[in-house]
């Protein structure tokens, strides 16, 4: 296994030798990490924040990770991502337990496929990741925070609309089934988690929702769960191929799991309506900041 600290080739965006990066012309750039301690500050108050997000919404903390790593420092976009999924660790672990001491049911029915489908699909998203360009990875990032926002505000809204689950009782009662649908979930969820570094709460919230009709506060703390080994196995992949840094992910990882105890005793406490408010204002300010984002790269970058 690599050094777990190891970084990609100096190339374009990526760490050269004494941790600076390199522009397009091969010019030196600040160092691609913080190394100062006053960053060590900001990047354990990302942690705490983004574990808050983590309890509240069931995981999904890359949302706030992804973007604030970002902005405060110069990795690449891939490593931002795989970083990422380093402190999901943190956040899942701390956040299932928490659901588990605060009395909140977790459905193993749904979650059992989930989980093993998501473990897989951890081996196999960072190496995706790894060949995804950044502009790519800026707009799936948008186009699930959208659906997701849309998908809870109708809930919210309109619950008429989607009263039942999509699957029919009768499948869901069929174990055969059951087992086969949510792995071929969880996979594809697990392989979108384990290459963005979210977390999979974004994706896995609203499939357990909408497919299976779970209640809102039961899908979060099992997804909380599915992604334990998830963001495990993920984590072994990003940091061998070197899209990750064990410093920083280890360090929002720590700090991430006091805030997830907060969040999930937030979450617990809030109305089912209410907590989809908030995901879906939540994911809908995300939205926009990364299109920003996206459209102030392509107009730099043809500029």
């Amino acid at each position: 296994m690599a050094r777990s600290d190891a970084t990609p080739p100096p190339g374009p965006g990526r760490p050269g030798p004494g941790g600076c990066t390199t522009s397009e012309g091969g010019a030196a750039r600040p160092p691609a990490t913080p190394h100062r301690s006053g960053r060590s500050g900001v990047v354990g108050t990302i942690g705490a924040v983004g574990g808050v997000v983590g309890g509240l919404i069931g995981g999904g903390s890359g949302v706030l990770f992804v973007p604030a790593l970002d902005r405060f420092t110069a990795m690449s976009r891939a490593r931002v991502h795989g970083t990422s999924t380093i402190a999901n660790i943190g956040v899942c672990v701390a956040g299932a337990a928490g659901y588990a001491a605060g009395g909140g049911a977790l459905d193993l029915r749904v979650g059992a496929g989930l989980i093993v489908g998501a473990t897989i699909g951890g081996v196999i998203g960072p190496r995706l990741l790894a060949r995804a360009s950044e502009n790519l990875l800026r707009v799936l990032l948008i186009a699930i925070l959208v659906l997701t926002a849309a998908k809870l505000a109708v809930d919210a809204f309109a619950p008429a609309l989607l009263s039942d689950a999509l699957v029919p009782d009768r499948l869901i009662a069929d174990p055969w089934f059951l087992h086969s649908a949510t792995t071929v979930v969880g996979l594809v969820i697990g392989a979108w988690a384990g290459a963005m570094g979210l977390g999979g709460g974004l994706l896995a919230v609203p499939a357990m929702v909408l497919l299976f009709g779970t209640e809102l506060h039961v899908a979060a703390g099992t997804s909380l769960l599915m992604f334990i080994p998830n963001s495990i196995v993920g984590t072994v992949v990003h940091l061998r191929q070197g899209t990750a840094s064990w410093r920083w992910g280890r360090l929002l990882a720590i700090t991430a799991a006091p805030g997830t105890l907060a969040g999930v005793a937030l979450g617990l406490s809030l109305d089912a309506v209410v907590l989809g408010l908030v995901f879906a204002t939540f994911a809908a300010v995300m939205a926009v900041r990364e299109t920003v984002q996206l459209l102030r790269r392509r107009r730099h970058s043809s500029s």
